[in-house]
């Protein structure tokens, strides 16, 4: 049996019951496919679940608030997707009368779907023969194909879609075969398979030639960066404190914080830090020394070691445009903010 038939065959007698593929709408597809960028399926599905219930249709996405968009992404990071799909929504139901792009060529040209989400939707949704490649795939064909060059390379990915698509060509159903080889990656071929699981072991060109754990191969290792970032939690005696929006284009977009100083070192006393007393004298603060907290956390992302430390202090005067503590939860903090939040601020 070919590669294609016997993928096709394992799927539809192993695929998992998720809740974007109850139907072929391409909406909920969209949606499922930017949560599960950088995302565990096992954790997506609540993510998925919550923001089609909040957002039902293209129609209810465009017309909500952005703040509103981020809050239900709050914890599943990248925050850019959630900033992406609320701009593409608007494009789509003010632009294109609601109507989903059935193309590759129409899709990819939406803001945040790029080759993947495009290949994916056009696939599963209209039957189009775009081959889907994302990690699962690309580990599966590399080890089965026995392809050495670097997969995080933009020629050995391009020679992946081009596999792919000899692959989807002899199918009937291209959307199926798509999730047959995404579904074949995450649950068989992972970065530590069981071989003894799979049904194309015979002509694995990786388990034959004992290169399962040495393929795929990647040429570039992602430099983590570590950075300290000192959050400065003033509150008055009204329970008034300062909370900003991050409107520089990093981590973090868009979403809510207290004061930051990041600095190039652990600091232990941020009282003598010149940025601190030029910002409590700027907004013209008097503080109670006595009163200073620190708490530090260690954030930990893909490409970044954050070294947090909130140092806490009481406002003898009042703070002016503050927001009350009884309000905060109404705004979008990044998750180690907003776990400091609920377990040390109140």
């Amino acid at each position: 049996m070919s590669i294609e038939n016997e993928l096709l065959k394992w799927y539809l007698i192993n695929k998992r019951d998720l809740p974007w593929r109850q139907n072929k709408d391409p909406y909920s597809i969209w949606i499922s496919e930017i949560i599960l960028q950088q995302t565990r399926v096992s954790q997506g599905i609540q993510y998925y679940s919550n923001f089609i219930k909040r957002f039902p249709n293209i129609e209810e996405l465009s017309i909500s608030n952005e703040s509103e968009v981020l809050k239900l992404w709050q914890g599943l990071g990248y925050y850019n997707r959630a900033i992406n799909l609320h701009k593409t929504s608007k494009e789509i139901f003010n632009n294109l009368k609601g109507i989903f792009p059935s193309r590759y060529e129409d899709l990819i040209k939406l803001k945040g779907i790029g080759d993947y989400t495009a290949s994916a939707i056009s696939s599963i949704c209209f039957d189009e023969y775009n081959p889907v490649v994302d990690g699962n795939v690309l580990r599966f064909l590399a080890r089965y194909y026995g392809i050495k060059d670097p997969i995080d390379s933009k020629i050995t990915q391009n020679k992946v879609k081009e596999i792919g698509k000899k692959l989807i060509d002899k199918t009937d159903s291209p959307g199926d075969f798509n999730q047959a080889m995404m579904e074949f990656g995450a649950l068989i071929c992972t970065p530590f398979p069981d071989c003894n699981l799979c049904v194309l072991s015979s002509k694995c060109f990786a388990l034959n030639n004992n290169k399962v754990e040495t393929l795929p191969f990647k040429l570039k290792k992602k430099k983590v960066k570590e950075r300290f970032l000192n959050y400065l939690v003033l509150i008055d005696t009204k329970n008034n404190t300062i909370v900003e929006k991050r409107v520089k284009k990093d981590i973090w977009f868009k979403l809510n914080q207290f004061p930051l100083i990041e600095t190039n070192f652990k600091v232990d006393d941020i009282m003598g830090v010149s940025s601190f007393k030029k910002f409590i004298n700027s907004q013209e603060l008097i503080i109670q020394s006595k009163t200073y907290l620190k708490y530090n956390v260690r954030h930990v992302l893909s490409h970044q070691i954050l070294h947090i430390t909130f140092h806490k202090f009481k406002i003898e005067n009042e703070i002016s445009s503050g927001v009350n503590l009884s309000q905060i939860s109404n705004y979008n903090f990044p998750v180690p903010i907003n776990n400091f939040i609920i377990k040390k601020l109140f």
